[in-house]
């Protein structure tokens, strides 16, 4: 073997060149055969590992994890992180490390943000940074907005579902795990008959347990999911959003779609989901669930309230039995199916929902009964319900929850976990702007919503001003003539400011009315709504004194209104 040159200044060793050496040494040979062994070791270890990767850990990104498995640690911080938007390039862990540096170290950078991503990581970095980027972030259903690819894998799922349908093969019964035990006299007849027809015999019941379907076969040509006809040659509009959740949910991995919508029909079959809507729960569970209101996306938004199984009454009822659990379960499917009711399955309607789920009270880390029914319902819904939810946002999250997600995250597919958002108590309003209007979210949400509102709608624009740290801000309502009746609607995110209300006419020899004495308000109170009548021109001015160290947001609405509409004195 040619030896390497060595720098001068170090002394090479004392090897006898002056002759060409007629092979490498014994311990040459041998510490070469050991490294070939190894590498070889090594080679094979890789592979086996690659194969062994669970399906999870396939969906992230080979730039996240690089070409051989990822570590325990680095695999949680992959998993932690990837729960952002959906972004076209790969997100590394040392861009994700940068990204939280940039949050810690520069104030001002955090404050363009809107606080929407806490230092301390108490908010998922799913977060839009405004509303602007979760406008631009939803994903289109027309066929003009699909890349090549996506169009060709929509095509031959097509052809596959009408294949099927015409050949009556979409459904199929489940083969007897355990065969009835076979009568002696029909043996002993069976081998008294001829060969020929033994073997005919057989060869039918394979046909009947391959090919026979599930359900009326005159009605499969009309087979419909959540109202849309499943047939592709039907030419309804909302057969491609249909198919396209389901390759969405597999990325556009044409047989995964194909399976994952077959086991879904079966499952639908077999549960009698489409009757669900027509069965009867009782009251118990209307108090977690409500409808109000819709995202600025245009997504319905669900709220589920999870403080009402710390009744223990209701609890034991609920999750104490096997029966509790699966009428839980059972109720969640229906509630799932009054909700896709709201959709819109043309190509340019909205087609998924927002879930809020508020875990303030919620029972503990103790209620294992609990964990286990929302894991069920999780796998249900993810494995039968694809994208049909938009944006998962937890509020008021506490410590224990994390713990939890991290339990529950092995069973999540990457594409669902990236759709979850996390705020802790001080940062729900904050959280809930980014994706929803201020109108539009409930007062004891941090909104100005209001339910039979006789004085405001969710048509009634919600306008915002900040008011920096140390500072003081003013909102002035004018009044253009005397007898003009004012109402108005104000909250400030976090609170902690002074504020007052007054009247300054327009007149300058008239006195300023005191509308309310200014007072201090604290975090824990919902949003002030007032009214004032004048008797000449003027404006009502609104004061806001803001004496900490964090920038406040504030959010208000009037009207101008005759004095007899005018829903409350002064």
């Amino acid at each position: 073997m040619a030896e390497a040159a060595k720098p001068e200044g170090i002394r090479a060793p004392d090897i006898d060149v002056s002759r060409e050496p007629a092979g490498p040494s014994p311990d040459v040979k041998a510490n070469e055969a050991a490294q070939e062994e190894g590498a070889k070791v090594g080679k094979e270890n890789g592979e086996l590992r690659k194969q062994k990767q669970p399906q999870v850990e396939e969906e992230v990104d080979a730039n996240d994890r690089g070409e051989e498995s990822t570590s325990p640690r680095t695999k949680e911080k992959v998993e932690e992180n990837a729960q952002g938007e959906p972004s076209s390039s790969p997100k590394t862990e040392d861009n994700l490390d940068a990204k939280e540096k940039v949050h810690v170290s520069s104030p001002n950078a955090e404050e363009k943000q809107g606080d929407a991503v806490d230092v301390a990581g108490e908010t998922s970095s799913s977060v839009a940074t405004d509303k602007g980027d979760y406008l631009k972030s939803d994903e289109s259903d027309l066929l003009s907005d699909l890349k090549e690819n996506e169009r060709k894998a929509l095509e031959e799922l097509r052809s596959i579902v009408e294949e099927a349908i015409l050949a009556n093969k979409l459904f199929q019964e489940k083969k007897r795990e355990q065969k009835e035990e076979p009568d002696p006299n029909e043996e002993e007849s069976k081998k008294c008959e001829p060969k020929e027809k033994q073997i005919e015999s057989i060869e039918n019941e394979k046909h009947n347990d391959e090919v026979k379907c599930v359900g009326n076969d005159a009605g499969v040509s009309s087979l419909c999911i959540w109202g849309v006809p499943l047939m592709p040659s039907r030419g309804h509009k909302g057969t491609d959003v249909i198919l396209l959740k389901f390759l969405k949910a597999r990325e556009f991995k044409v047989n995964d779609a194909w399976e994952m919508l077959r086991s879904t029909l079966q499952y639908r079959k077999e549960n009698n989901i489409d009757s669900i809507l027509e069965e009867d729960f009782g009251c118990d569970y209307e108090s977690m669930c409500s409808m109000s209101g819709v995202d600025r996306r245009g997504h319905p938004v669900c709220y589920n309230v999870y403080a009402v199984f710390g009744n223990d009454d209701l609890y034991n009822k609920t999750f104490g039995t096997q029966e509790g659990r699966e009428k839980f379960l059972r109720w969640r499917l229906q509630l799932m199916e009054r909700q896709i009711q709201k959709l819109d399955f043309r190509p340019e309607g909205v087609s998924s929902l927002l879930q809020i789920n508020d875990l303030k009270d919620a029972p503990g880390p103790s209620r294992k009964d609990l964990r286990l029914a929302l894991r069920q319902a999780v796998a249900l819904l993810q494995e039968n319900y694809p994208e049909f939810v938009a944006t998962n946002i937890f509020i008021n999250v506490p410590f224990w929850y994390y713990a939890f997600n991290a339990l529950l995250s092995p069973f999540l597919t990457q594409r669902t976990k990236s759709k979850f958002v996390f705020a802790r108590a001080n940062r729900v309003t904050e959280t809930l702007l980014k994706y929803i209007a201020g109108e539009e979210i409930p007062v004891n949400y941090g909104g100005l919503k209001r339910e039979n509102d006789p004085d405001f709608s969710t048509d009634d624009g919600v306008s915002d001003v900040t008011v920096k740290a140390g500072s003081t801000e003013t909102i002035e309502i004018p009044t253009p003539k005397a007898g003009s009746a004012l109402v108005w609607d104000l909250t400030v995110i976090g609170w902690e400011v002074n504020y007052k209300e007054e009247f300054v006419p327009s007149n300058e020899s008239s006195y300023t009315i005191i509308v309310k004495k200014e007072r201090r308000i604290g975090w824990q109170e919902g949003s002030v709504r007032n009214s004032f009548k004048s008797n000449e021109p003027g404006k009502v001015v609104i004061t806001i004194e803001n004496g900490q160290f964090r920038r406040k947001r504030v959010l208000y609405r009037y009207k101008i209104e005759d004095a007899s509409l005018c829903s409350s004195s002064c």
